[in-house]
């Protein structure tokens, strides 16, 4: 694989491995289209970054993408990542599409009876007034509860592959019992990370509360993107054949173990092009 095969593909980026299920689902209903993903490792983690220093990073890490890939369009798969820099990204490049995550609050509020959910997220991703301005526009407010779980992003990029059902149950179930004290007959996942744990929220949830994530949304509004450009479709990938995934910093800033044990699990291959600067 070369920098000239990725030429216009799509780009997932996260700071770690949070993206992925995104880009997983993504690959389901496309498994024909080449998509990069890019674990920032070397920033790791976003959700304690200030904005101002979040938006350089990702300007900068933008200028590289743009530089190597030309790519089709950018998915922000971080909701931290997408709060905090998605509209300064957008204007800092205007000849660039980016796609954001952000928390299912919309659908959530929608949802519920009570007009009460709970979100769960990185400190800096509840900290933005996107849920709030969200949940007005939605539903003229209503209670949003916000619960931070800087903890579950941690354990997913370090210990996941190696935890059983019984720990991550009695992990996440704190949070759904602190949703549930606040009367909150919805959740919205707030952060992609949590996505490895989907299963184990809904179990702790249930039956009262019902948990919402964004993959649908945002799958679908990638498609909506590309099918306006010209070529509508980005590069094509045989049958099979591994996405790249590019590490910044280097397997040494992680286990190299977990990553090979990601790269098989989500069909990706290693892959740094030459002259790659991570400075």
């Amino acid at each position: 694989m070369t920098v000239k095969d990725l030429q216009g593909c799509v780009v997932f980026l996260d700071s770690g491995a949070g993206g992925l299920p995104y880009l997983n689902a993504y690959n389901t209903l496309n498994p024909d289209r080449m998509v990069l993903y890019i674990a920032d490792k070397k920033n790791f983690p976003y959700g304690e970054k200030t904005k101002n220093e979040l938006v350089t990073i990702l300007i900068r890490l933008t200028e590289r993408i743009q530089k190597f890939f030309s790519p089709a369009l950018i998915v922000l798969a971080c909701n931290t990542a997408s709060v905090s820099a998605l509209s300064e990204l957008r204007q800092r490049f205007p000849a660039t599409d980016f796609v954001g995550t952000v928390p299912a609050v919309k659908p959530a509020l929608i949802y519920s009876v009570k007009k009460n959910i709970a979100v769960i997220g990185t400190e800096r991703t509840l900290a933005d007034d996107y849920i709030t301005r969200i949940a007005e526009e939605a539903a003229g407010g209503g209670a949003i509860t916000r619960i931070a779980a800087g903890e579950l992003v941690d354990f997913v990029e370090y210990r996941l592959e190696y935890s059983g059902k019984a720990e991550r149950i009695t992990l996440v179930k704190k949070y759904t019992d602190e949703a549930r004290k606040r009367g909150a007959d919805a959740l919205a996942l707030g952060c992609t990370h949590f996505l490895f744990l989907l299963d184990e929220f809904r179990e702790a949830a249930e039956p009262y509360i019902r948990v919402f994530d964004s993959i649908n949304g945002v799958c679908g509004r990638i498609e909506s993107v590309l099918s306006k450009k010209k070529p509508p479709s980005p590069i094509t990938r045989r049958a099979g054949q591994p996405n790249p995934l590019l590490v910044t910093g280097g397997k040494a800033l992680d286990a190299a173990e977990q990553w090979d044990l990601r790269a098989e699990r989500f069909n990706l291959e290693s892959f740094k092009p030459d002259g790659w600067d991570d400075r």
